[in-house]
């Protein structure tokens, strides 16, 4: 197996020349420095984000990546249509790969880093060339006929090197020339915009009630402005069908809230040092263990349900297992298409509250379906990530600490116990949450609001961390 596994590694060897890289730092980036590049970074994302490829047909067709635009930080027929899918799915294949032992990589080896960082960004560009020509060959920006052979290639090109220059940002960041990593900071950057604009938008739309703005704050003082009746007019504003309004505003803030609050649980497991008598301390286990990854993993299932069931359903519409999987109808103010019945339509949260209580079995069916996958990715992603009891046992082990009033050897039990049930009743309420989210009614969908919060949170814990740290410097400089 070990040999396998270094042959599978060595493939990569002879591309790491040829593949572009961003050079480690010779020493620590100064905080305002990693701030600085972090906002450059973001500024690239964004400004790609609005630059259309080059070729495209306009298209009005329904959006087949539309469940997955949130956590892939895409944006439909921008230099941004990939997004980041291309380094998620590397990495996650990657991560399992070696979590699953299937190939044999030492981290604790500079070279097997390197080599195991080389293939995930290799096998990242593969995924955009395969991403990119299935996008352009099943018509997503108009009939390869009609677009021509030289178009094509061109925007394959265009999507490719988009990739390319996300991973090359993301790795800048992790690198330590920035703050966090790409991936985090394009999806809340993505997640965010979306809800200030949908809050602030001046644009208007008509539903065919005469033009509204689109934005919940800009509509209400309008409406409070424009209508005689005062009370009709915050009405309609809290409640208005079809476009944001302040109700929706108000429930994504609550979430924001409520997870922030759920941020602080944690246990604290009392820990010792073996070597230094007296030196004490905790290893806390966080109420959200694996973050917001069950969250992600989740979307991603039923995302790519639904791409395969709206594809299966152009393709062959009287097929029973199809139809099984799911029917699909367009929504009736857009050419976006929903599930009406099948698997993917119990997948699928219910849009109103009219549908919660008009058909209860598929809320039931929903809420469950989603509190279960999380809890079981959560679970699941602890073995996978590294960072399950044996991991955490043996960190502590190296770090010659150990629990207090355990032994050595019953430590891991103790974890055992601990850090799965944490991890399962973690995962299951984020998935709550996103339930919770998604009925209220929050901007965007409850997936997003929720990772749009634990990556701020995240964020803003590594902000302090920084500001502490500088602290701490400057009063040990003014001892010295």
């Amino acid at each position: 197996m070990s040999s396998g596994g270094f042959r599978f590694l060595n493939l990569v060897r002879p591309f790491m020349s040829v593949l572009p890289e961003v050079a480690a730092p010779e020493r620590k980036v100064p905080f305002q420095q990693r701030m600085a590049w972090t906002a450059i970074v973001l500024a690239i994302f964004l400004v790609s984000s609005q630059i259309p490829l080059y070729g495209i047909m306009s298209s009005d067709s329904s959006d087949p990546l539309f469940w997955m635009r949130v956590i892939l930080a895409s944006n439909r027929g921008t230099l941004m249509e990939l997004g980041i899918s291309p380094i998620i799915t590397s990495g996650m294949i990657m991560q399992l790969l070696a979590g699953a032992n299937l190939i044999d990589v030492d981290f604790n080896l500079k070279e097997d880093r390197a080599l195991f960082g080389g293939a995930q960004k290799l096998f990242a560009l593969i995924i955009a060339l395969g991403q990119a020509t299935v996008y352009v060959m099943t018509g997503l920006y108009g009939q390869p006929s009609d677009l021509g052979a030289g178009v094509c290639l061109l925007l394959v090109l265009q999507l490719v090197v988009a990739g390319l220059i996300v991973i090359l940002l993301d790795e800048l960041l992790q690198k330590g020339y920035g703050l966090g990593s790409g991936i985090s900071l394009f999806i809340a950057t993505n997640i965010c915009e979306s809800i200030v604009w949908k809050a602030f938008s001046p644009t208007t739309i008509n539903t065919g009630r005469g033009p509204e703005f689109e934005g919940a704050l800009v509509a209400l003082f309008h409406l409070l402005f424009t209508w005689n009746d005062k009370t009709r007019a915050l009405k309609e504003a809290f409640y208005r069908d079809r476009l944001p309004n302040v109700m929706n505003l108000l429930a994504t803030l609550v979430v924001f809230l409520v997870v922030i609050y759920l941020q602080g649980f944690r246990i604290e497991i009392p820990v010792k040092s073996n070597r230094f008598r007296g030196q004490r301390g905790t290893y806390p286990v966080k109420l959200f263990y694996t973050s917001n990854m069950p969250i992600m993993l989740e979307s991603a299932l039923t995302s790519n349900v639904f791409i395969i069931s709206q594809m299966l359903a152009s393709r062959f519409p009287s097929n029973l297992l199809v139809k099984l999987l799911g029917v699909w109808e367009p929504m009736e103010d857009s050419p976006q298409l929903h599930a009406v019945s099948g698997i993917a339509y119990y997948m699928s949260p219910p849009r109103a509250w009219r549908e919660v209580v008009g058909d209860p079995i598929h809320t039931a069916i929903y809420i469950a379906f989603t509190l279960t996958v999380c809890a079981l990715f959560s679970k699941t992603w602890i073995e996978v990530s590294g960072s399950g009891p044996r991991e955490v046992a043996k960190q502590l082990k190296d770090n010659g600490m150990v629990m207090a009033g355990h032994r050595e050897a019953s430590m891991y039990k103790e974890l055992k116990r601990v850090i799965p049930t944490a991890a399962a009743f973690g995962g299951a309420t984020i998935g709550a949450l996103s339930v919770a989210a998604e009925l209220m009614g929050a901007l965007g969908s409850g997936t997003s609001v929720l990772l749009a919060v634990t990556i701020t949170y995240s964020y803003f814990e590594q902000f302090a961390k920084e500001q502490m740290g500088g602290m701490a410097g400057m009063m040990g400089d003014m001892i010295d």
